[in-house]
């Protein structure tokens, strides 16, 4: 399962069961992943890889065994890392070390996290909704009409690319970077990303020396609602180190923008598939915000996210080993029979259709799931005005990733409504 060629990926009931690995990225990039996770939420919910690039991990797949483990931080540190990580066989040198505070436990990860809390605050997003509708409105009226695009980059990539250049106060002008540092801190080498680690590297500290130059001028200025100010100026934030600043920096780059982005392609792909749906939102658009929550369930931008026991403890009948690394497919426990009616339909209008893993629960619940539910709720309401139908004309191009689950390209036509 771990070929280099993605089309040796094998049919999940040809594979010994005990064999499954399910941190092959060619497994998402073909979108071959769902057989493999259903077979091990029937046959085996609590999951040990013995063997993988990685080293050993445990693959939690049931709805319920995913929120345990979420809610029980005593348990489950995030303190090693949220990850995977590199493979086991580069060498320490080569790898950063960023500490950030989605992979801190309590205390260290309340107080930084507070820092920063209040730009996703009710107030601060309630101000935040006329400048998404401005700039959802100003890109979709700049689409092309009668030829086919990449929706991936002239949507999905520029609208909460945008956004995220509001939140730090980046420079307008410059804020593709934003962009390509957050693919470089998810993308393995040899995916399309970057070619070696040392290259990884390189840019990631080209990410930390042009903010850390933004750090100098915000903490000599009064603070303010950017990111950047309030890091600099928080009294628990404001002493990191170098590498800490540089973790945070990139989980608040990917959190703003690898899931949106990637929420916002799978939706228009989503529709296309469940062309009922669309007849369905073109009769009552009403139902945009459920649409949202449906949106995320069904793309789950996040694949999963790893903790790492801290303790000898039980889950599902296993035995978990303190010191073993436990990952949370949320991808899995998403399409979970047990707990969703009909998981792998797309439904506009399903009842409690909030009810979903990707945001994560407990302490590390996603800081700004409501601002992503806000650019896609914003983002529909605009192109329900505009247009008839936007039509996916091609495959869709998978992100090389078993933790991002995400687009690099969607080719699509737009269809404006008449006199629009």
């Amino acid at each position: 399962m771990n070929g280099a060629d993605p089309h040796l990926v094998p049919d999940p009931d040809s594979v010994a069961i005990e064999d499954y690995d399910l941190s092959d990225p060619n497994l998402f990039q073909q979108d071959a992943h769902w057989g493999y996770f259903e077979r091990l939420r029937r046959e085996d919910p609590m999951h040990y890889c013995r063997e993988s690039r990685f080293g050993p991990y445990w693959s939690v797949t049931k709805f319920k065994d995913i929120l345990y483990v979420d809610r029980h931080h005593e348990l489950f540190s995030s303190k090693g890392g949220i990850t995977l990580g590199a493979p086991v066989t580069v060498p320490k040198e080569k790898l950063m070390n960023t500490p950030m505070f989605i992979a801190m436990d309590p205390p260290r990860h309340d107080v930084q996290r507070a820092a920063v809390q209040p730009v996703v605050e009710p107030r601060n997003l309630k101000a935040l909704e006329g400048t998404i509708r401005e700039r959802a409105g100003r890109i979709l009226d700049s689409l092309p009409e009668n030829e086919t695009f990449n929706w991936v980059d002239l949507v999905s990539i520029e609208l909460t690319t945008q956004m995220l250049a509001t939140l730090f106060d980046f420079p307008f002008e410059e804020r593709r970077k934003l962009t390509r540092w957050s693919d470089v801190a998810t993308g393995a080498p040899r995916t399309g990303v970057v070619d070696s680690h040392e290259q990884r590297v390189e840019e990631l500290h080209e990410c930390l020396a042009y903010f850390t130059r933004l750090w100098n001028e915000r903490v000599n200025e009064p603070p303010s609602n950017d990111l950047i100010s309030m890091l600099a100026h928080g009294e628990d934030t404001r002493n990191m180190k170098p590498m800490e600043f540089l973790g945070n920096l990139l989980l608040l780059i990917v959190g703003g923008n690898d899931t949106t982005r990637n929420s916002i392609s799978g939706g228009v792909l989503a529709l296309n598939l469940f062309p009922e749906e669309y007849d369905k939102l073109r009769a009552k658009p009403e139902l945009i915000p459920n649409m949202t929550s449906e949106i995320i369930r069904w793309q789950t931008p996040l694949a999963y996210m790893a903790r790492t026991a801290r303790k000898d403890t039980e889950l599902g009948g296993k035995r978990i080993a303190a010191g073993d690394k436990v990952l949370m497919w949320y991808v899995s426990g998403n399409r979970d029979e047990e707990v969703i009616e009909n998981p792998d339909a797309f439904l506009i209008d399903r009842s409690n259709a909030r009810h979903h893993l990707s945001f994560g629960f407990g302490i590390h619940r996603c800081m700004g799931n409501r601002l992503a539910e806000m650019q896609l709720r914003v983002l529909w309401e605009e192109i329900v005005k505009r247009f008839h139908f936007i039509e996916v004309v091609g495959e869709p191009v998978r992100t090389l990733s078993a933790f991002v689950k995400g687009y690099t390209a969607l080719p699509v036509r737009v269809h404006r409504l008449r006199g629009v």
